[in-house]
C-alpha cells in the first residue's frame, strides 16, 4: 500500500511539474521571428492568405513571422522542407488541401506520411468551388448542361492543369455526370482561363475567388456551386446537391501545421493566436475578398478534417486517374 501511495504521489508530482514548465516554456514563445514555410509562389491565393494570417500574429506576438515560399515538385519541397524543421514552433506551414491532401495521392514518389509528420495547429479558410460554362454554351442549368454534352459525345472540353482542384473536380463532376468530355490539360490556370473566355474551352469547376469577378462582369456563366450551401453573393446560383449530385460538396481548404514534436503548449498558444486572428474584422474582411470562409478550432478538429480529407482527395485523384512520377 505503502509503495502504491509513493507511486500515487510521485506521479501527481510529476504532472503538477508538467503543468508548471511546459506553461512556463510557452510563456518565452516566441523570442525571435517565425518562419512560415508556403510550399507555392508568391502571388497567388495560398501564398496572399498565408501572409495575411502572418501579419495578423506578428501584430499579436510582437515578432515577425516571416513567410518562405519554397514552390517546387509539386508542393512537396516545401512541404518536406517544412516536416524536417526543429519542432520548436519557429518553423511552420501553411498548407491547403493541395499540399497536404492532393500531393500524397498524385504523386507516385511521395514519401511523407502527413499525419505522423506533422502536428496539426488549426484550419484557416475553405475555399469554395463553382461550375461554370462559357457563354458559347447555351446551358443555364446543370440539367440543361449534361443533356448538351450528351447530345455533342466529344466536342465538350474543359481545362485545368493536372492534379488541381479544377482538373479533379471537373473530372469528378464528368464521371458523376455520366458525359463524355475532352480534358485539356495546362501549365497554369491563367492560360485555362483565358481559353475559356474565349470559347476553346466550355466549362470548369474551378475557385470561386478567381471566378467570381467574371461571373459578375458576365464573362462565364455560373451553373452550380460544389457545396452544400448557396454563395450569399450568388444568391440565384443553386447548389451541385440542389442539382441532383447528392454528395458533391467539396471545398478546397488552407490551415496551419507544425513538425511533429513540436510541444503541445505552443501548439495551443498558436491554435488560439490563430483563432484570435480570423476573428478580427480586417481578417474577415481580406478573407470576403478571397471568397473564402474562416475556419476556426482546436487542434484535434484541424487532425481530424485533415484526417478524413486524405481519403476523399485520394478517391478523386485515382477517378481522375491522374499520376505524377
Amino acid at each position: 500500500m505503502r509503495t502504491r501511495r509513493s507511486l500515487l504521489v510521485a506521479s501527481l508530482g510529476l504532472v503538477f511539474a508538467a503543468g508548471v514548465i511546459v506553461p512556463a516554456a510557452a510563456q518565452t514563445y516566441p523570442s525571435r521571428p517565425i518562419k512560415m514555410i508556403v510550399p507555392f509562389p508568391p502571388g497567388g491565393p495560398i501564398d496572399t492568405m498565408a501572409r495575411l494570417l502572418g501579419q495578423q500574429l506578428s501584430l499579436r506576438f510582437g515578432q515577425q513571422v516571416i513567410i518562405d515560399n519554397r514552390p517546387g515538385a509539386g508542393s512537396m519541397l516545401g512541404t518536406k522542407a517544412a516536416a524536417a524543421a526543429e519542432p520548436d514552433g519557429y518553423t511552420l506551414l501553411f498548407g491547403s488541401s493541395g499540399s497536404l491532401a492532393v500531393a500524397p495521392a498524385l504523386y507516385s514518389n511521395y514519401d511523407l506520411d502527413i499525419l505522423k509528420a506533422f502536428v496539426p495547429i488549426g484550419a484557416v479558410a475553405l475555399l469554395p468551388h463553382v461550375l461554370v460554362v462559357s457563354p458559347s454554351v447555351p446551358a443555364k442549368t446543370v440539367g440543361e448542361l449534361i443533356a448538351y454534352a450528351k447530345a455533342n459525345p466529344g466536342k465538350l472540353n474543359y481545362g485545368a492543369s493536372i492534379g488541381t482542384p479544377p482538373h479533379l473536380l471537373s473530372t469528378l463532376f464528368k464521371t458523376k455526370a455520366g458525359i463524355d468530355v475532352v480534358y485539356v490539360p495546362y501549365k497554369g490556370s491563367a492560360a485555362s482561363v483565358t481559353d475559356l473566355l474565349s470559347g476553346q474551352t466550355q466549362f470548369t469547376i474551378d475557385g470561386l475567388t478567381g471566378l467570381l469577378p467574371l461571373i459578375q462582369d458576365g464573362k462565364v456563366r455560373p451553373l452550380a456551386m460544389a457545396r452544400a450551401t448557396r454563395w450569399p453573393e450568388l444568391p440565384e446560383v443553386p447548389t451541385l446537391v440542389e442539382s441532383g449530385f447528392a454528395d458533391f460538396t467539396v471545398d478546397a481548404w488552407t490551415g496551419v501545421a507544425a513538425p511533429a514534436g513540436t510541444p503541445a503548449a505552443i501548439v495551443t498558444m498558436l491554435n488560439r493566436s490563430i483563432n484570435e486572428s480570423l476573428g478580427t474584422a480586417e481578417a474577415q474582411a481580406s478573407l470576403a475578398r478571397f471568397s473564402a470562409i474562416a475556419q476556426t478550432g482546436s487542434p484535434q478538429q484541424f487532425a481530424d478534417w485533415v484526417a478524413s480529407e486524405l481519403p476523399k482527395w485520394a478517391a478523386i485523384v485515382k477517378l481522375s486517374g491522374a499520376k505524377i512520377d
